[in-house]
Parts: structure tokens; sequence; C-alpha cells
């Protein structure tokens, strides 16, 4: 019996099957696009926005996976990973990567050069990113400001500049990332300290479900006090309802710390982001 082709292989690398990843960079971004344009941004940004995430975080997928590959076989989560169990060279896996990039680039074209020079900002913490976890003791945080570029961005290709709005919602946004991370990491814990790798969830100790729970509460907060002026107040507090009742379910899945129930709260997040993201769309109308 045959094994799996290399087209699968290749979507199981770039995690086609987990849409949420892409999910979790999508939403801030197309919030900063509304934000910045003041509603609909049109077509053209719209499509460049989605695909360009979706292309860089399978690139980034791609990246991850090879700096990771000794690490992964002793990670239960990741054990059978494409490159990890040699399915995958790490050869493909780079080459893979880099057409991703350059298509996502090459889309990245069609807009400015503020745009274009801020990819390269983008492209460079992606690369880092992978090997923070080896030195940093919140690498998460590393993350943040990979997860959240996404909204400068947004704002420089709208109007060809970053203006503060843009940062504040950046650093809002880096926090949210810090939760759904830190989610993310408590299901890999134990495996992460037998193995020597640095994480929120290990440097966090026994404070890692109450910072989780401030993560989030911050991140609505900066965005609800950044943006308040700009959206009706009704919708927006309506949204705030339903991504606060999302906060208390997380916290009710994370504290226990089970792997089940934190991995299901990092799945479940791209919700909070889509909720914060209709907010927006719905309150700037």
């Amino acid at each position: 019996m045959s094994g799996p082709s290399r087209f699968s292989l290749y979507l199981d690398l770039i995690r086609w099957n987990r849409p949420a990843g892409w999910l979790l960079l999508l939403w801030p971004s197309l919030g900063a696009l509304w934000v910045a344009a003041g509603g609909f941004p049109g077509w053209q940004l719209l499509a460049v926005f989605v695909l360009g995430t979706i292309l860089m975080r399978s690139a980034g997928c791609c990246v991850n996976d090879v700096a990771d590959r000794e690490f992964d076989k002793h990670v239960k989560r990741t054990a059978q990973r494409p490159i990890t169990s040699g399915k995958v060279s790490v050869r493909e896996a780079l080459a893979l990567g880099a057409v991703l990039a350059l298509t996502a680039f090459a889309l990245v074209l069609t807009t400015n050069t503020l745009t274009v020079l801020m990819s390269f900002a983008a492209l460079a913490i992606t690369l880092v990113y992978p090997y923070a976890k080896r030195y940093v003791s919140l690498p998460q945080a590393v993350l943040g400001v990979a997860f959240s570029f996404g909204v400068p961005m947004a704002f420089a290709a709208v109007q060809s500049q970053v203006p503060p709005l843009a940062w504040v919602l950046m650093a809002g946004n880096l926090f949210w990332v810090l939760a759904y991370d830190t989610e993310y990491a408590m299901v890999d814990r134990d495996d992460d300290l037998k193995i020597g790798m640095k994480t929120s969830a290990i440097t966090l100790g026994d404070a890692d479900v109450p910072a989780v729970t401030a993560f989030y509460l911050v991140y609505l907060a900066v965005w609800t006090a950044a943006l308040w002026a700009v959206v009706n107040p009704w919708v927006w507090s309506a949204m705030l309802l339903v991504a606060l009742a999302q906060v208390a379910w997380h916290f009710q899945l994370i504290k226990d710390r089970t792997r089940e129930g934190c991995f299901k709260a990092f799945r479940l997040n791209h919700w909070l982001g889509f909720t914060v993201f209709v907010g927006v769309a719905l309150g700037l109308g």
C-alpha cells in the first residue's frame, strides 16, 4: 500500500486542514483594513490581505517545522509532522516556503512602496520566531509581533502611512496572541520542559490561567479605547458582550490545565477574532 502523495504531504506541512492558524492572522488584519479605510477597503486590498495571509502563514509553517524538527520528535502532538517523520525533506520544505513567500510578495507589489518595505520586516520576524523559543522566556511576544504585523501593513496599504492608531491596535492585538499562544503552549508544557524549550506557559507557571484571562481583557480594552470614538457604541457594546462571554468560556476550558481543554481553547480563538472584526465592520457602518 503506497503512502500519501507529495501534494497531500505538502498540504499537511502547511496545516491546510487546520485553518484556525491563518484565521488568527486574518481577522485583526481585516479589522485594521476596515478602520484605515473607514469602511469597506475595496476588493483588491481585501484579496491581497486574505490571500497574502494564507500564503505567509503557510510559509511560516514550513520554516517553523524545519527549525523545530529535532524538538518535535519529543513532543506527542508534533512527532508525526511531515519533516519530523522524514516524509518531507528540509530542502523540499524550504523550497515550498520560498515559493509561498514569493507569491505573497507578488501580491504585496500591487499595493504601495511603504507596504512593500514593511513586508520585509514582516518576513524577518517570521524567520526569527522559530528560534526565539530557544532563547526568549516569553517567545509568544515575538509571535505576537509577527501575528500582529498585518495591522500596520493594512494602514500602510490604505493610507500610505502608519498613524499612531495602527501601533496602538497592534499592541492591543499582541495581548490576544499572548493569550491564545499561551493556551497552545500549555498543551505541550510537559514535553517542552523535558526538551528545554522556552514558552510563556513555563515562564508564567501557576499564574498561567489568570495571565491568559488578563491578556484577553487587555486586548479588548485597548481596541475598545482606541476605536470607541469611531464605532457605533451600541454595536461595539454588543460585540464586547459576546467577546467577554467567550473569554469566560476559555477560562472554563483552561482552568484545570488539561491538554484537551487548552487545545480546544486555542482552536476556538478564531471565533473571538471574528467577533471583534464583526464589531469593527458593523460598528463603522
